[in-house]
């Protein structure tokens, strides 16, 4: 198994695949096939004889597949997302690497069409106020007034900033993209400020030690920044982002300006904060109002 999963390895390099979707890919294989060993491997003997103490990838079938996905939504409760992502890492490595056409009945699972997680301004500018550590606001206010994801606002580099021009650039964002990002007028002073008082040589914004902070301690920031604002909804960095489109909607901002900011590939992605924009929805008059 170890030498497939270096030749899958290789494969994803070589097309460019990120650090974070390589081990990603990596795990769910190596995953798999444990359980596959641990739960057929009595099958595995009888159809292979008693020689098969060990399941090699080329043994797999479509049927196993399968089994493990139905595993993974049932009795492990994961959701469809989640399932899909691992359904992504065994099709890539089964077609690509051992051209092993076995997913041709196997679609992706039909997830759930929740509406993205919105917080109003006051419940922004609660979040913003109860963080007194200048750092960990400062990723807030990132976070929000430029619509990052966690991982490209933990990544950010001093570099990046255009201060005077209010603008920055996300280096090689998903996709391997980069894109530019708005700057508010309101936290120039804040970076400035925050910056000045460093004296380490650690390129990133938010800095630790000889790195940047992680995406878990990022999380972690917001978590209890909501909790001590009293917000009740479930927030988490991503909501932020969330945020950021849907508050520059309610603005009159182009949805076409709004995917450019948030880098999305797809303006159907963008389209998603259209169906949450309460203020928008407010405008709208009733017809039994004009009886």
């Amino acid at each position: 198994m170890i030498k497939f999963l270096e030749k899958l390895e290789t494969e994803l390099k070589l097309k460019g695949f990120s650090e974070r979707t390589i081990k990603t890919y990596l795990y769910h294989n190596q995953r798999f096939l444990n359980y596959i060993q641990a739960n057929k491997k009595g099958s595995y003997q009888k159809k292979l004889g008693s020689s098969a103490n060990k399941i090699e990838p080329e043994d797999i079938t479509e049927e196993d597949i399968k089994s493990y996905l139905a595993y993974l939504l049932a009795d492990k409760r994961q959701k469809p997302a989640s399932v899909n992502l691992v359904l992504s890492s065994l099709r890539f490595f089964y077609e690509n690497i051992l051209k092993k056409h076995i997913f041709d009945d196997i679609g992706m699972i039909k997830a759930e069409k929740k509406l993205p997680t919105v917080l109003t301004k006051k419940e922004v500018r609660s979040l913003i106020n109860s963080i007194k550590n200048p750092k960990h606001k400062l990723l807030v206010e990132i976070l929000y007034s430029s619509g990052l994801r966690v991982s490209e606002a933990v990544t950010l580099k001093i570099d990046d900033l255009d201060l005077e021009d209010k603008t920055g650039t996300i280096r090689s964002g998903k996709g391997k993209k980069d894109r530019n990002i708005i700057l508010s007028q309101n936290i120039i002073g804040h970076i400035k400020g925050y910056i000045s008082k460093r004296n380490d040589k650690n390129p990133y914004i938010f800095n630790i030690k000889e790195r940047h902070i992680s995406i878990r301690q990022a999380q972690k920031i917001i978590k209890q920044a909501a909790e001590k604002a009293g917000i009740k909804k479930r927030v988490f960095c991503h909501a932020l982002r969330s945020s950021f489109a849907t508050h520059l909607l309610e603005s009159g901002t182009d949805i076409r300006i709004i995917q450019e900011l948030l880098g999305h590939s797809n303006l159907s992605t963008t389209e998603r904060y259209t169906k949450v924009s309460k203020e928008q929805l407010k405008k709208v008059k009733s017809p039994l109002d004009s009886l």
